[in-house]
C-alpha cells in the first residue's frame, strides 16, 4: 500500500481562487486543481491507495467550522481514498475540548502551520496543543523550515523544534518537508535521528515556478541522492512518503522514491509501511 501523508483539498466553489493567491504568494504551479475529485484522479494515476489530507486554520474562528466539516466528510473522504486529519489555531481558546472532540470522532491527527498561523512553533501556545493531542495518543503534523511563500521570520526551525522536543516530547510528531523545508543542511547536523517522522513533502526534485523567482526562493528543492543519505542518517522507518499535492506530482514522487537507492525494505516502508503504523492501520 502506498500512502501519501501530505495533501490539501478545498471545497469545489474556492478551490479556483484558493489556487490562484496560493500560486502568486509561492510563484509556484498547482498540480490538480485542488478538490477532492482532482485528488483522487492525481491518486489513481499515481498508484497511490491513501492519501491524508491536511486542514489549515489561517484564523482561530475557522476551527469549529472546519474541523467539524471534517468530521462529517470522513466517510465520504474515505470512498476516495482520502484519510482526513483536523487542525487547530494557536489562539483557539477552547483547544483540549475540540481536540477530544476529533479524537472521540475518529480523526486521527492535526495540521499545524506556524507560518500561516504566525507564531513560533515553541510558542506556549502551540505546546500546550502539541502536549494536550499527544496525550490524546492523536498524531500532530506540523509545516517545519521556511514556508515557501514567507521569508520574513522561520516560524518552524531547527531550534525551536528541539525546543517543542525538550519541553514537551509528543509521541507521534511529524515534520514536514524532510523535517525543515529549506533548512535541510541544519535538519541532517542536529534533529536527523531524533524521536520524530518527517514527510518528504515538496522536498524532492524540481520546484515549478512560475516566474524567474525573487531570492531567496530556491529553484530546486533537495536532490533525490541528498534526500537518501538524510532519510538513512534519521532512520528510514521514520520517513514518511508524501507530496503536498496540489504542489507537487504524485506519480513523478513515488518514481523518484522507487528509481532511488533505497533498498525494497527501504522503499516498502517510507511508500506505506511507517504510514500505517503510524496509523494504526
Amino acid at each position: 500500500m502506498i500512502i501519501d501523508f501530505h495533501t490539501h483539498t478545498f471545497p469545489d466553489r474556492i478551490a479556483g481562487r484558493t489556487l490562484e493567491t496560493l500560486s502568486q504568494k509561492s510563484r509556484t504551479i498547482p498540480v490538480t486543481d485542488g478538490t477532492v475529485s482532482g485528488l483522487a484522479a492525481c491518486m489513481q494515476a499515481a498508484g497511490i491507495d491513501r492519501a491524508i489530507n491536511l486542514p489549515v486554520m489561517t484564523r482561530p474562528d475557522q476551527v469549529e467550522s472546519l474541523n467539524h466539516k471534517m468530521i462529517d466528510n470522513q466517510e465520504a473522504l474515505l470512498a476516495s481514498g482520502i484519510i482526513t486529519f483536523g487542525g487547530m489555531h494557536p489562539d483557539y481558546p477552547d483547544f483540549k475540548k475540540e481536540l477530544k472532540l476529533l479524537k472521540e470522532a475518529g480523526i486521527k491527527g492535526i495540521k499545524l502551520h506556524p507560518a500561516y498561523q504566525g507564531r513560533n512553533i515553541d510558542d506556549p501556545s502551540f505546546l500546550r496543543i502539541i502536549e494536550t493531542a499527544s496525550d490524546l495518543g492523536m498524531i500532530i503534523l506540523t509545516h517545519a523550515g521556511i514556508d515557501i511563500g514567507i521569508y520574513d521570520h522561520d516560524y518552524a526551525s531547527v531550534p525551536q523544534i528541539l525546543n517543542v522536543l525538550r519541553l514537551v516530547a509528543p509521541d507521534r510528531f511529524v515534520l514536514a518537508h524532510m523535517g525543515g523545508w529549506g533548512n535541510w543542511d541544519v535538519f541532517e547536523a542536529d534533529l536527523a535521528g531524533a524521536p520524530v517522522w518527517i514527510d518528504t513533502a515538496f522536498s524532492l526534485g524540481p520546484i515549478p515556478v512560475m516566474t524567474e523567482p525573487p531570492a531567496p526562493l530556491l529553484s530546486e528543492n533537495l536532490s533525490i541522492k541528498d534526500a537518501v543519505r538524510i532519510m538513512r542518517k534519521h532512520g528510514t522507518d521514520r520517513v514518511l512518503f508524501a507530496t503536498d499535492s496540489p504542489w507537487a506530482d504524485m506519480k513523478e514522487y513515488v518514481q523518484m522514491i522507487k528509481n532511488s537507492t533505497l533498498s525494497p525494505e527501504e522503499q516498502g516502508q517510507i511508500l506505506g509501511g511507517n504510514a500505517m503504523q503510524l496509523l494504526g492501520m
